[in-house]
């Protein structure tokens, strides 16, 4: 199905009447996206092997939720299109559109002249989680597709996704994720043998697929299993959705979510998968293009709604997490913070140890200097324990 109107395939505008940086606004070459068609082909980037592969003839329809801010308007038509393209009608409920607040409100309104098309309006800033959690709610759809606001679905991308996540309401589900170039909106194909990982400081980080892994997959349309997704684009049952107790809306704006649904889908009974059949194209900005100021002095709130919920689902820990899921994922075996403990002239020390091999430890007056003390006063180091599932790391005791 191919539609056409909005302007579409209008000339560019003259680049000379482009005085300002193009990167300025959007964080990518909006000039470039403006040039583009919203109808524009792209390479199909699968393995040969997925267009032989077949899906069920029922498989449920979806409601697609795009959360946007000041998205530009080239970039958001052309991720409508590309899924009103190269989707088959029967498996769109709706398409969802959430409008973050925007500076213009017809940046949604205009686009809902498209069949399928809804638009909700936040009346005031509420950042890409709330914003989410609003679509989800009012979506009418069994399973619900997370899009960001500056993608191109690529060719079959959805009925794999939807395969998996009938088989198993408890999956959920990413694709492949492309690249579209910021700079000319290049479509570029991303390699098959990733899958989403982290640091210690909470970084998210495409990997290599274990050898393991690697070597027991024998057919490369099977899906891979992976500790995080991206979180940018992603299919879910709506009833797991919201069992998981859907994201946590105390998170504001953008980043983190997608680690904290993660470590929820595998630790309370679920799993994620990357499809390698489904390949969507993402445009990946070096910087944010929008600021949130409210969100600067933000401080650690209560949690305890959240840690209830993860009791009440019989929730495994995030130890399990690292032996089962993740086991690449090394602890630190460094000590954090050696030295000698004190308050006022008196320092912790070790006296000596118990039939068992534990440290019997006390307080002593502070011997030697700072730089010199005591072997029984310097072998005390902050260290990390995992040790349940009420929290994902903390201080050992």
């Amino acid at each position: 199905m191919l539609i056409s109107f909005l302007g579409d395939k209008g000339p560019p505008g003259r680049e000379e009447q482009q005085e300002e940086d193009p990167y300025r606004q959007h964080a990518f070459n909006q000039l470039e996206s403006d040039k583009l068609s919203s109808d524009r082909p792209i390479r199909d980037t699968r393995h040969y092997r997925c267009t032989s592969v077949r899906y069920d003839a029922d498989l449920p329809a979806t409601s697609l939720i795009i959360t946007f801010h000041n998205e530009a308007r080239s970039a958001l038509l052309r991720t409508v299109k590309s899924v009103l393209n190269r989707t088959p009608p029967n498996l769109i409920q709706e398409i969802i559109l959430v409008d973050d607040f925007s500076s213009d409100p017809e940046d949604c309104q205009l686009l809902t002249k498209i069949p399928k098309v809804k638009c909700l309006r936040n009346i005031r800033r509420e950042g890409l989680i709330r914003s989410r959690v609003r679509g989800a709610e009012v979506a009418t759809a069994d399973i619900l597709t997370f899009l960001d606001s500056h993608c191109e679905v690529n060719s079959e991308w959805l009925q794999p996704m939807l395969q998996r996540v009938k088989e198993d309401y408890t999956r959920v589900v990413s694709p492949i994720i492309d690249v579209i170039s910021l700079d000319n909106f290049a479509y570029l194909a991303a390699s098959a043998d990733l899958r989403g990982g982290f640091d210690w400081s909470l970084h998210f980080k495409w990997e290599q697929i274990p050898i393991e892994q690697k070597m027991s997959r024998t057919d490369p349309t099977q899906s891979i299993r992976t500790p995080v997704i991206a979180g940018g684009i992603f299919v879910i049952n709506k009833s797991w959705f919201n069992h998981l107790g859907k994201y946590d809306t105390q998170m504001d704006i953008w980043g983190g979510e997608n680690f904290e649904l993660s470590f929820r889908v595998w630790m309370c009974g679920g799993s994620l998968e990357i499809v390698p059949c489904s390949r969507v194209g993402h445009v990946f900005r070096k910087r944010h293009p929008y600021d949130f100021p409210e969100g600067n002095a933000l401080t650690y709130i209560n949690i305890a709604d959240r840690v209830e919920q993860r009791r009440k689902l019989n929730c495994k820990s995030f130890q399990w997490y690292l032996e089962k899921v993740y086991p690449e994922l090394k602890v630190p075996e460094k000590d954090l913070i050696p030295g000698i403990i004190r308050q006022g002239g008196n320092c912790l020390e070790s006296w000596a140890q118990d039939t068992t091999g534990n440290t019997l430890a006390g307080i002593g007056n502070c011997k030697g200097t700072v730089n010199n003390p005591p072997v029984t006063q310097v072998r005390w180091a902050l260290a990390w324990c995992f040790p349940s599932s009420s929290a994902p790391f903390m201080y050992c005791q």
